[in-house]
This record gives C-alpha cells, structure tokens and sequence, in this order.
C-alpha cells in the first residue's frame, strides 16, 4: 500500500485507496464486509468512507446501517486506532419528515451538523471521526452558519479535517475564505465525482457534482487540498459488458478515451479499472479515490492498481485525448 498525508501534512496519513462503504449493511451483507474490511486491513488500507445517511434508499434502509456495520467491524478488530474514519452529514432525511431522500435531507445548519456528529458517532462507537464531510450543498443556510458550526466540531475534538461533497467549486472557495478570514479550520478534503471520462456539458446528476476543471484547479492551487473521487469506476462500466455507460458519460469523446484506455492498460498488462485508479492516484492532481466494492474479488482488483505505475508515455496517451 501507498500512503498521502491529508490537509497539507497537517492531517492524518491515509492509504491511496479509501474504502467507500456504502451498501454495507443493506445491498452487501455483513459477512461480506466484513471480509472486505478484513482484507483492506490486511493489504495496508487505512481510509473507510461512509455517511449517516447510507444507504437509506435500500430496500428498508433507515440511512443507520452503514455507520452501524462499521461500528461493529472497528470494535470486534480493535482497528480504531489504525483506522482513518471519514463521515458525512447533510443527507439524511429530517427527524419526523413524511418526505424521502432525495426529495428532502437535513442540511447544514448548526443544528443539524451538531445532530449529526452525534448520531455518527453513537453509531460508529467512537468519540471522533476523523474527516467530517458537508455531504451535500445547502444554499438556505448562511454559509457563515456551517462554516462556523464545522469548526465547533473540531474544536470540540470530534473530528480533525473538514471536508465537502457535492459542492460547487466557488461555494468551497468561499467556505474556505470565509474561514481563514475568521480564523477557523476550513474544508481541506473534496469528495466528488471524478473518473477518466468526462460528463456531456451540464451532465450532473441531481445532488451530486462532478469536479470539473474549476475544482480541479482550486485543488491544484491550494496546497492544503486533495480532491477524493468518488464514482471512479463508474459501477463497473469500464469493464462489465452488463453494464451501460452512464448517459452523462455517453458522447463521442468519452468513447475515443475508452478506445485509448483499453489500448493502455493491454500495453500495461492492466485492466482498464486499475489504469483509471493508476491515472487518478499518479498524477499531479492529489487524488484519492473512494472505491465502492461488493466482493473480494472486485477489492482485489483495486488493490493491484496501487502498485501500478503508468509509463510516463502511456500516461500522456491518456492524457492527450
């Protein structure tokens, strides 16, 4: 396994690969992933990524079950200690709403962020997290509200980076500003979006963004930042036969990179996943990825792109197109 410090060297030390978790507990069973969990462990995986509100649009998902089966996982391995937590909040449906996700969510009032880390930390059976993110934009809120009421988690000791998710580039510079003007600890970690193809302009999907080139380039200009991409495999499509690209992805470049991708990772003895992560995780872009797995076997491939270093010639290929 390979290591990055997170918030400029000021943050913890996290694996190259974060482990999303989001079906776990719902779509993926226990024993499962734990096994997934196990193995992480096992070939130096350090990061897990889950939010308090997975996966409350699985069949009986209340939004707990993710978080839970983490909990349960940390306390039976005693793998708190070497384990980088990262949570989210903002998602989850409100206490007593009739509506569900996505038609409403919790936001990020000082209310709900203060609720929110609570609820994560009973579930996770733990006293701190160690990144906690803004999961989704909430433009009813005054941003000085979040803003300050993210740096009352830290200063209680609860968390120890900030990040967001889904958030507009200039929203996350202003956040940023806003902080450092009032002397508090602002969004260091990016969560969003992010793989070797491209969406069609104004191709989003609803809540979530992609980190198109405005993100990209505050990420790159602040050395403080690193942009974890999520959604980077794209559930499979760049290897699954079964599995259609995604109609955001679906245009005539997109389909040329595929064409160079598939030629790269033959030439490197790859598959085409383990040359995107390879792409992501070697680049001057600080990324790392969140890979959402539902096997051992799909783990296994991920793992063997952390070892993968791309020629500088294949990798302009890649690049070039």
């Amino acid at each position: 396994m390979r290591y990055r410090t997170l918030a400029g060297g000021a943050g913890p030390e996290v694996s190259a690969l974060c482990l999303g978790i989001l079906p776990f507990g719902t779509t993926v069973d226990e024993a499962t992933s734990f096994a997934i969990l196990d193995r992480f462990a096992e070939a130096g995986g350090t990061y897990v990524d889950t939010a308090n509100n997975y996966s409350v649009w699985a069949p009986g998902g209340t939004g707990d079950e993710s978080e839970l089966l983490l909990g349960r996982w940390l306390h039976s391995r005693g793998a708190r200690d070497r384990t980088v937590v990262a949570t989210k909040v903002g998602a989850r449906p409100p206490v007593g709403s009739t509506a569900v996700w996505p038609d409403a969510w919790e936001g990020l009032s000082a209310k709900a962020i203060e609720a929110g880390i609570e609820g994560s930390l009973r579930r996770l059976g733990t006293d701190r997290v160690d990144v906690y993110y803004a999961h989704v934009e909430d433009r009813d809120v005054p941003m000085a509200e979040t803003v300050q009421a993210f740096a009352d988690v830290v200063r209680g000791g609860s968390t120890r980076v900030l990040g967001c998710s889904n958030h507009a580039a200039w929203r996350v510079g202003a956040a940023r500003q806003y902080a450092a003007d009032h002397g508090l600890p602002g969004y260091t970690c990016v969560q969003q979006r992010y793989t070797y193809l491209w969406p069609v302009p104004g191709g989003e999907w609803g809540a979530q963004w992609y980190a198109r080139d405005d993100m990209q380039d505050l990420v790159a200009s602040n050395d403080d930042m690193t942009l974890m991409a999520y959604g980077p495999l794209m559930s499979g499509a760049y290897t699954r036969t079964d599995k259609e690209l995604l109609a955001q992805y679906d245009h005539p470049l997109s389909h040329r990179r595929l064409e160079v991708l598939r030629e790269v990772a033959a030439e490197a003895g790859a598959t085409p996943n383990q040359v995107v992560l390879a792409w992501q995780m070697g680049g001057a872009l600080p990324v790392v990825p969140v890979v959402g797995v539902s096997s051992l076997a799909q783990l296994e491939e991920a793992l063997g792109a952390v070892e993968l270093d791309l020629d500088p010639e294949l990798r302009a290929r890649l690049d070039a197109v």
